[in-house]
This record gives C-alpha cells, sequence and structure tokens, in this order.
C-alpha cells in the first residue's frame, strides 16, 4: 500500500465536533467516531472526587501527504499540542482490501497504479502505538502493569469480541463478551519494557486475561512532553 494511513485522534468528548469540522474542512470525508475514556486510576478519581475523563476517539484513512498536513495543522489551527488537549497518531497501512474499500474510506482519491514500485516508508516518529485487549473493568491493573513499565497514560474503547463456533477462547481470552480495549502511546525505546510488564502482570495468567501488539508511528502530534 503507497503511503495510505491509518489517523487516530483522541480529544475530550466536548471537542469531538469541532475535529470533525476541522477534518472535513482539510479534505477528509469519512470520519468514525467512539466515545471512549481517559486512564486515570480509580482511586485517584476518588482521591479528588472526579468523574472518568470522558474522550472520543476520531478514526480515518488518508494519505501520507494528508496525515502530514493534518499533524501541522492540529497544532497551527487546534492546538493540539497544548496540555490536555489531545494526541493524534498515524499508523501506516500495508494493504486494504481493494478499490471498492478504498474509495470507501477515501471518496474521489486515485491510487496510483499496482506496477509501480512502492515506495518505502519512512518513520518520521520515534513513537509506538501499544493495544491491549483485556477483560471488562480490568482497565487499572493493565494500566498499573503499563505504567511500571513507563506509560504515561492511555485511552480505553468498550468493545466486543466475536468468534466463530468453537473458538471462544483465545490464550484464555473469552472473546464473545464485552472487552476493553487500551491505547497507549510510547517512545519506541520504551515498547519493550511496556509490553512485557503488561505481559507479565496483566497476562493469560491473571483476572485481566490481556493480549497486547504494537504498531509503529509514522506521524504524531500532542505530545509536547516529549520536547
Amino acid at each position: 500500500m503507497k503511503d495510505i494511513q491509518f489517523f487516530l485522534t483522541v480529544v475530550r468528548r466536548e471537542d469531538a465536533p469541532r475535529y470533525t469540522d476541522f477534518y472535513a474542512q482539510h479534505g477528509v470525508q469519512m470520519v468514525y467516531g467512539t466515545p471512549a475514556y481517559g486512564t486515570a486510576t480509580t482511586k485517584t478519581l476518588d482521591l479528588f472526587g472526579l468523574e472518568q475523563t470522558e474522550k472520543a476517539v476520531l478514526l480515518s484513512v488518508v494519505t501520507g501527504e494528508q496525515a502530514r498536513a493534518l499533524t501541522a495543522a492540529l497544532v497551527s489551527e487546534m492546538y493540539i499540542d497544548l496540555p490536555d488537549q489531545g494526541i493524534a497518531v498515524s499508523v501506516p497501512l500495508s494493504s486494504i482490501g481493494g478499490r471498492s474499500a478504498l474509495a470507501h474510506f477515501m471518496p474521489g482519491f486515485e491510487p496510483e497504479s499496482e506496477e509501480q514500485e512502492e515506495k518505502t516508508m519512512q518513520t518520521a516518529s520515534s513513537l509506538e502505538l501499544i493495544i491491549a485487549v483485556a477483560e471488562k473493568g480490568q482497565t487499572d491493573l493493565v494500566m498499573d502493569a503499563a505504567r511500571s513499565g513507563g506509560a504515561r497514560g492511555g485511552t480505553v474503547i468498550h468493545a466486543k469480541g466475536t468468534a466463530a463456533a468453537g473458538s471462544k477462547t483465545f490464550f484464555g481470552l473469552s472473546i464473545a463478551e464485552e472487552k476493553e480495549m487500551i491505547f497507549i502511546v510510547a517512545d519506541a525505546e520504551s515498547k519493550r519494557e511496556i509490553m512485557r510488564a503488561i505481559m507479565q502482570q496483566a497476562g493469560a495468567n491473571t483476572d485481566a486475561h490481556a493480549v497486547v501488539f504494537s504498531l509503529p508511528v509514522s506521524e504524531a502530534c500532542g505530545f509536547r512532553y516529549g520536547k
């Protein structure tokens, strides 16, 4: 796949309409949104009398050129790099299910001919997107483990797995039940320790039954702490 990116944005839930309008104004015609929440621990929230931090996750598919332009515009127009505004990352796609799928995600986009040599993807960021899938209600266990490995925070999406008959479990993880997906963006250098901590402290032999994988990030913004 020639420089096509999966673009993920995490913002405060009340700001989601502004960001949806922003993407429409910048030519992104298909944006999926889902509610999510931040990963401040329950103990911390109770201590300060706070409610769970409400977030929204916006998902789209764009070209690499669009991803780079969107990243710059998110900083200059939406000020996403200011504290508590949000984050955005893009992950390179290796393939997509044909021209019809591409047309669905990117209306009006004309891909280059398949005969042309694929362009080498150059990673513009030293970040990784870590995704953990765990049992419902076990986010604190997963994030305590992740923080012990160096993670700063994450975003959680409620999900429900599906499985064919006879495939109801995977490494002890019951698939066809409600789950929580925890998205963590971390330095590439910290990825291994974070994933190892999750597997050891919140893995198959724990109540979380977490499984974890990571994806390379090609563009990112909203991480001023790293500057």
